[in-house]
């Protein structure tokens, strides 16, 4: 019987490779910040009023991901924002699951939290009875225009002490244009016995400036108002924030 040489077996490590360790990441779990700083310890000892925008939120989402903090996840969708609560509104459901760790169950709390906010502006605003200025036109129709990405036109109907009667919706437009039908505005001023009326349009571009056919428009519905005794009190564009007078600009 030939024997064969015995040939050692090449060596060969049997050691088990190491998982690779994680990157460090900048973020420390909510719970292990200090006390004093976590976002519902913070409400409980010093007040809602203590607390970031960012920090609010976080309460009602509940939790971030494994990398992000609830905080730091609203820091990230509200820097999205411009860091403006209003800009919120204008976050669609899909818009909001775009980041990573808002799911459908937080972006639905989010969007709710917004529009809260919004009917509690509108609450502020139906406190105004009297219309005095562009300031009380704004603070009355911005909660109504401050999420719209296309042009409306409204009329605003008053008595003759300047007291608000009647809001009215008179059209639908673009994103820079509105029509406005001029027998349904004077047809809505006649249906609540109005003697006066502000007539009410948004730029969405947040350009205040009137445009040519801003200015056409405005010369046609005071001649139509004065036509049947109703007077038109100021043509008001507004935007997010800010508004333009044509009585206060000296242009009516």
């Amino acid at each position: 019987m030939i024997r064969k040489a015995f040939q050692p077996f090449n060596e060969v490590s049997l050691k088990v490779a190491e998982p690779e360790k994680p990157e460090t990441e900048n973020y420390t779990s909510i719970k292990h910040w200090a006390e004093e700083d976590r976002p519902r310890e913070k409400l409980i000892a010093k007040g809602a009023e203590a607390l970031t925008n960012a920090e609010l939120f976080a309460i009602l989402i509940g939790n971030g991901t494994a990398k992000k903090s609830a905080v730091e996840l609203m820091q990230e969708v509200l820097r999205s924002c411009g860091g403006m609560l209003r800009n919120l509104n204008h976050l669609t459901l899909q818009d909001l699951m775009q980041f990573n760790g808002i799911g459908e169950a937080k972006a639905l709390t989010i969007i709710a939290a917004a529009e809260l906010g919004k009917r509690r502006m509108m609450e502020d605003s139906k406190e105004i009875e009297v219309i005095r200025n562009g300031a009380d036109v704004l603070r009355y129709m911005n909660p109504i225009i401050q999420d719209l990405t296309h042009e409306e036109s409204w009329v605003m109907l008053l008595n003759n002490n300047s007291r608000l009667i009647h809001l009215a919706h008179l059209s639908t437009g673009g994103l820079s244009e509105t029509t406005v039908d001029v027998r349904m505005l004077l047809k809505q001023a006649l249906l609540h016995d109005a003697t006066c009326f502000v007539l009410v349009h948004n730029h969405p571009s947040g350009n205040l400036r009137p445009s040519r056919f801003d200015e056409e428009l405005t010369q046609r519905v005071k001649k139509a108002g004065m036509a049947v005794n109703i007077r038109m009190v100021d043509h008001v564009i507004v935007t997010e924030g800010a508004f333009f007078s044509f009585v206060e600009s000296g242009k009516l």
